[in-house]
């Protein structure tokens, strides 16, 4: 008699769990090539090495929220090593969209900041992104909309953001008035 496998958790919870992961993943992908569409209808989404990667797309929008950065600042934001940073900054300084000058206080720091090119792709692709968004949300109903915030709002509370201004935290550039609070 040839015995059965038995899945690991076979328990209900285990599979929508499972089912709940493959939907934010998916909708993960969504909201990525939303964001590279626009990245690339704003002209800086080439693959022939002179577009902005989604990386230091981050970088940017770290660079907008915050003005003026000192690079070991902005490593830390974006939680990667200072030589990372530099190099990643490097690209956007040759792309026009960041700027390095002086530290007006200490002039053996340099102090990082976004250009006025950078400025409008940021506020172009954010413009962009929350259009094409809004457009797929448009086509749900009132009431999927309606479960889609309440679910959203409860999965970004029980992801743990992270602190404002450490690792991998989101400046508000979505012109949101603040944390999305269930209520």
């Amino acid at each position: 008699m040839s015995e059965q496998r038995r899945p690991a958790d076979p328990s209900p919870a285990a599979d929508e769990v499972d089912e709940v992961t493959h939907a934010v993943l998916a909708a993960s992908q969504l909201l990525a090539s939303i964001g590279s569409r626009a990245l690339a209808a704003a002209g800086y989404g080439g693959r022939d090495g002179h577009g902005v990667t989604p990386a230091q797309f981050r970088m940017l929008e770290v660079l907008v929220a915050h003005g003026h950065v000192k690079l070991v600042a902005l490593a830390g934001a974006m939680a990667v090593n200072p030589s990372t940073a530099m190099r990643m900054v490097d690209r956007l300084i040759a792309a026009g969209l960041a700027d390095r000058r002086p530290n007006r206080e200490n002039r053996r720091e340099t102090s990082l900041t976004a250009t006025d090119s950078g400025l409008r792709l940021v506020a172009a692709v954010t413009a962009r992104r929350r259009a094409e968004t809004a457009a797929a949300l448009a086509r749900l109903g009132p009431a999927e909309r309606a479960v889609l915030v309440g679910a959203l709002g409860a999965f970004t509370a029980a992801g743990a953001q992270p602190a404002e201004g450490g690792p991998h935290a989101f400046p508000d550039l979505l012109g949101c008035a603040g944390p999305y609070v269930l209520g």
